[in-house]
């Protein structure tokens, strides 16, 4: 083949020498092949002669434009809210501390951390069930990435915060606070440390009744020391033998070990079905010989998002156990767990979405379009303010649930205050979920094309934001949980949050910038009440409706009030304003449509089901 070319190449040259005459006998003038094969190498080593005698190319015409990417700036110091928030309830005597490292922090999570998280991304985990020999094994592997934010995790504290509780009843909001900066930039193991806080929580409530889970795991859950901190997991029963790691929190064998609720069988095999059959029990992954105990990881799954995060279903075969709760108690054991990681699960919302905007917003100031940069069309601007509403109505209500619930660790909260946050914590975590997809959805469109392209990390938000109205209950699941508080509560959780309301409102007196926001939420807590006293057969259909009811209602009062205080700006003013614009009681509008009648209960029911085989037994 080579000599073919060569061949051909010579005779070519041969022709340009000879005057391309074609001849059968050979000229006196022709070249002989090793001739013509020493002028190509000539003419090759002039550069005159070679250019004159080369067919000319195009070059492609790909341009020089390269589009500035967004860039995160310090995430402490940029978010006004947050730093005004703190100034009104942190303590001067912590307040400069505090201050001091969120700073510090918030400059971290915008440059070394945001690149760990996103190699966590592109670096998902898998794992290794046998070895080359056949022997199970069952290693996950891990990216360092996400190694290093277990390191991270502990050095700065973000369990061991809230239970050193070296700063009082503001120990709980300062952790809060600093999950908050870190969890849009953890690669998502904010989820373990999710996990972690709860099974602390778990441990400080039971400690007088098995003492030894403190020394056994509260001081690794709560410890600043790489080499010793553990993270936690949380399983739910799928089938007699079978545990897997809920959708919520798939750290497997990653973590160390796990509170989780089972049935107790008698000799029989028989079990006591429903939640009145659960008890709660301590298991550790590992046992001392450093085997994984009796657990096989059956499989990775395949998510939407979160993939970041491993989770498995696993297989428990004969693995050492330690019931925790009394027999039957297990789902009161957990509670408080609950109360955790749906505090966990909203801020983890709220910091999306505020991660969101902010990237939006200093896009618009690097993005050109039709001759402008964006920051300079108002529609544009009208878009991100609209966001920036949102994400602040959920900001303040993740603060203001962590405030209360370090009220409460430290045994300083009302009555009152108590029962507040028993109806804010699943209205909370079903709003905010909520509010972090609509948000991240929008964000994206704030990039155009590029934010529907993987490389930019910004899809990853909106994928991983689904996820937030599933973990800890779907939106309907706690919807329900609001209307158990109620009957439990006796309508003390109704009544608590009236009170609050009110008192909220009463600061605002003689702001006129705020009289008509003011009148718009008084009148909406007033209509939550008594569309719940004079619609008891209805509530069920009507909850999520109800629920979103309560959580504008209490998002707008908690705005006013921050408005009106010392610390309030215009900016915080308009806020108030622009989110009381909005319909407050949605249940009362669908109410006045009859959508929640008996008739449009049926009128659903055909609907779903038109065109579809139903059985008739249903």
């Amino acid at each position: 083949m080579f000599r073919s070319s060569l061949a051909a190449r010579s005779m070519n040259i041969l022709r340009r020498y000879s005057g391309n005459k074609k001849s059968t006998s050979a000229p006196a003038n022709v070249l002989s092949s090793s001739e013509a094969l020493d002028a190509e190498v000539g003419e090759m080593q002039n550069p005159g002669l070679w250019l004159r005698n080369s067919i000319p190319f195009a070059r492609a015409r790909v341009g020089n434009f390269v589009q500035e990417p967004p860039q995160l700036g310090n995430q402490y110091t940029q978010d006004t809210l947050l730093r005004s928030f703190l100034k009104r309830h942190v303590p001067e005597q912590y307040l400069a501390e505090i201050e001091a490292d969120l700073e510090r922090f918030g400059q971290r999570v915008a440059t070394d951390m945001y690149d760990l998280h996103l190699r966590c991304e592109r670096e998902s985990p898998t794992v290794e069930q046998t070895d080359a020999w056949g022997q199970r094994v069952d290693r996950l592997i891990t990216s360092t990435a996400w190694r290093d934010m277990h390191d991270i995790a502990a050095q700065e504290g973000l369990i061991a915060l809230a239970y050193e509780r070296n700063h009082g009843e503001s120990s709980r909001l300062y952790q809060i606070t600093k999950l908050y900066l870190y969890a849009p930039s953890s690669g998502l193991y904010s989820c373990p440390l999710a996990m972690a806080d709860g099974a602390a929580k778990i441990i400080e409530t039971i400690q007088l009744s098995s003492p030894w889970l403190i020394e056994r795991a509260f001081s690794h859950l709560t410890s600043r020391d790489p080499a010793v901190f553990w993270t936690s997991g949380q399983w739910m029963t799928e089938k007699t033998g079978w545990l897997r790691c809920c959708q919520r929190n798939g750290d497997t064998t990653d973590a160390d070990m796990t509170f989780t609720l089972a049935r107790i069988a008698d000799k029989e095999g028989n079990t006591v079905e429903g939640t009145r059959g659960l008890s709660l029990f301590y298991l550790e992954l590992r046992a001392p010989d450093g085997k994984l105990n009796n657990i096989q990881i059956q499989k990775l799954k395949n998510k939407l998002g979160t993939r970041q995060l491993p989770t498995a279903e696993l297989l428990l075969d004969g693995s050492t156990a330690f019931r925790v709760s009394d027999e039957g108690r297990g789902v009161a054991g957990i509670s408080n767990m609950l109360t955790l990681t749906r505090l966990h699960n909203s801020l983890s919302a709220a910091s999306s979405m505020r991660r969101m905007v902010n990237m939006a917003r200093d896009y618009s100031t690097r993005r050109s379009a039709f001759g402008s940069v964006l920051k300079d069309y108002p529609l544009h601007i009208q878009t991100l303010a609209r966001m920036e509403v949102e994400t602040r109505g959920a900001e303040l209500l993740v603060l203001e649930v962590g405030r209360l619930l370090g009220l409460e660790e430290v045994g300083v909260a009302t009555d009152t205050e108590k029962q507040l946050m028993r109806l804010l914590v699943p209205v909370m975590k079903l709003y905010t979920g909520k509010q972090a997809i609509a948000v991240a959805s929008e964000g994206l469109e704030c990039f155009g094309g590029q934010g529907f392209i993987e490389d930019t990390g910004l899809p990853m938000i909106l994928r991983d934001a689904q996820v937030l109205t599933i973990w800890e209950g779907t939106t309907n699941v706690l919807s329900l949980d609001v209307l158990r508080a109620m009957a439990k509560s006796r309508g003390g959780v109704l009544k608590a949050f009236a009170e609050n309301v009110g008192t909220r409102l009463q600061s605002a007196a003689g702001r006129e910038e705020l009289v008509g926001s003011t009148n718009k939420v008084a009148k909406g807590a007033e209509d939550v009440l008594a569309f719940a006293a004079k619609n008891t057969s209805i509530l069920e259909t009507a909850a999520r409706d109800f629920a979103f009811s309560i959580a504008r209602v209490a998002i707008g009062a908690m705005l006013i009030e921050h408005a009106a205080s010392g610390v309030g700006t215009a900016q915080d003013v308009y806020t108030a304003q622009r989110w009381c614009e909005k319909d407050l009681v949605p249940v009362l509008a669908a109410s006045e449509a009859n959508a929640y009648s008996l008739e449009s209960v049926m009128a659903d029911r055909q609907l779903v089901f038109d065109g579809y085989p139903l059985p008739s037994r249903l």
